[in-house]
């Protein structure tokens, strides 16, 4: 008998401030490598660990548009060639998220199983996780809504708990229905909770087959149906991305899955899961889950040395940190932000990132490096009237032939060679050779060799701001105006 194609819509929203510095709005920490494990991103390693699974179809990834050339890099670079990645012009929460999948998956009159996941999870064990796929496929065929459980630990009063019909047991990963869904207890009432040996974590975690999901979505919210059926039908290509129609998908209520759905159905159903998970919410959580712990508890990444130091997460992206006889701290070094904290308050970070943000302050949501379609760019220093940025700028790709009123460039090419355009004019500028691009001429950087193109730009002028810039062409479908550089 053939197997339902199993489609993993993986959910890439979210910008998990918990993470700062690290983690921001324009490079949350789905995109980061946090595990410890190697050079694989939250997001990669969702995907990855599905590999092995029967009839395994191509990802459907749900993302903010904002974030949309950063997620087809990151499946270009493990080999993975996505269904379709669809971009979400405001967040509506994980209801919408899924009623857009489930819609995009039945289109041409298929009726898979969706197995849905957040790609900023962790899971240690990854064949324990694949054995809990799988003995969910059946329930999930005959039309029951299957949620993953995550076997508590401990008492926490950080996640919201799934109480099951009955007591459950791990031994061949059995799924029970569901009794109800409790938000985050107190501390007594979690204790309450673990003796009964029915209740779980709630993941976030679904499988189901689309058509009994649609129509349950139907019978519940008829209203996130509708509006997100007319943003899918009205979307417009964008190479290879569905960008869901705007202010249809804005009517839509702002609503998690499990409140529009899981909480009323009763086709409900737990599948306990014992594999390691964390949601990786705090660099308190990632001390705690990691496997890296040298002998005196302490978790040492990147350019670090701790002497006479423990239980410590010390992490280093470009700067030498060094850690001397403390303890039980999180020290985060980024290329314009240091965090210090009391692993205990590693919580409390999101209350600085909304003081950042209420400030203005562009390290609240931002990076120097920004990464683009074409390569990424690094913000160096600043004066008043000119600023230094370093360029990168992939094989074969192309910046945007483009204008600015305001500024003037000076181009240093220091490694590979660049085709520039200036008015119409081409020429080749290779290593330690330069140009430049008085204000008001239309020009275009590309990269025709096989190695990246990294360049110095010198900008000066009475106004710096990225929004002073008028595209002409673009072969990454950007608007004329816009924020975003080059």
């Amino acid at each position: 008998m053939t197997t339902t194609p199993l489609i993993p819509v993986i959910l890439c929203g979210g910008t998990g401030t918990r993470l700062w510095p690290l983690s921001r709005a324009s490079y949350p920490k789905q995109y980061w490598p946090l595990s410890g494990d190697g050079d694989a991103t939250l997001l990669q390693q969702t995907q990855q660990r599905l590999n092995g699974l029967d009839s395994l179809a191509a990802p459907l990834l749900i993302c903010n548009e904002d974030h949309r050339f950063i997620v087809a890099e990151q499946m270009r670079q493990i080999g993975v060639e996505p269904n379709a990645i669809l971009l979400e012009p405001i967040g509506r929460n994980t209801a919408p998220a899924v009623t857009v999948a489930a819609l995009q998956a039945t289109a041409n009159g298929d009726d898979p199983l969706l197995l849905v996941l957040a790609a900023d999870h962790l899971i240690r064990d990854a064949g324990q996780f694949r054995q809990a796929i799988e003995a969910g496929r059946k329930p999930a065929e005959e039309g029951r809504l299957v949620t993953f459980g995550i076997v508590p630990t401990a008492p926490e009063t950080g996640y919201g708990y799934i109480e099951a019909s009955e007591a459950f047991s791990l031994e061949g990963h059995a799924h029970v229905p569901i009794k109800r869904f409790v938000e985050k207890p107190d501390q007594a009432t979690a204790e309450q909770f673990l003796a009964t040996g029915r209740f779980t974590w709630n993941s976030g975690m679904f499988l189901f087959r689309a058509s009994a999901m649609l129509a349950e979505l139907e019978r519940l919210v008829p209203e996130v149906v509708s509006c997100c059926r007319a943003a899918l039908e009205q979307d417009m290509a964008d190479l290879e991305f569905h960008r869901l129609e705007r202010e249809a998908f804005a009517k839509c209520p702002n609503v998690a899955i499990d409140v529009a759905v899981m909480e009323k159905t009763e086709l409900g159903s737990v599948l306990p899961l014992d594999a390691g998970w964390s949601d990786v919410g705090s660099w308190s959580a990632l001390w705690e889950t990691s496997e890296q712990r040298d002998a005196k508890g302490n978790v040492l990444q990147g350019h670090v040395i701790a002497e006479g130091s423990h239980d410590c997460y010390l992490r280093s992206e470009h700067r030498l940190v060094v850690g001397l006889g403390v303890q039980n701290l999180v020290v985060v070094e980024t290329d314009d932000a240091v965090l210090i904290a009391d692993r205990s308050k590693a919580q409390e970070i999101k209350t600085v990132v909304k003081r950042l943000e209420a400030e203005g302050s562009p390290e609240g949501k931002a990076h120097r490096k920004i990464y683009r379609p074409w390569g990424h760019y690094t913000g160096v220093t600043e004066g008043t009237r000119w600023q230094v940025k370093r360029i990168t700028v992939k094989p074969g790709a192309s910046l945007s032939l483009q204008m600015h009123h305001h500024r003037a460039e000076h181009w240093v090419v220091v490694k590979g060679t660049a085709l520039v355009e200036r008015d119409g004019a081409e020429q080749l500028v290779g290593e330690n050779q330069s140009t430049y691009i008085p204000m008001g001429c239309k020009h275009r950087l590309s990269n025709p060799g096989r190695i990246p193109v990294e360049l110095i730009e010198v900008q000066s002028g009475e106004y710096l701001g990225e929004d002073d810039i008028v595209r002409f062409q673009d072969r990454y479908g950007r608007s004329e105006l816009s924020i975003s550089a080059s």
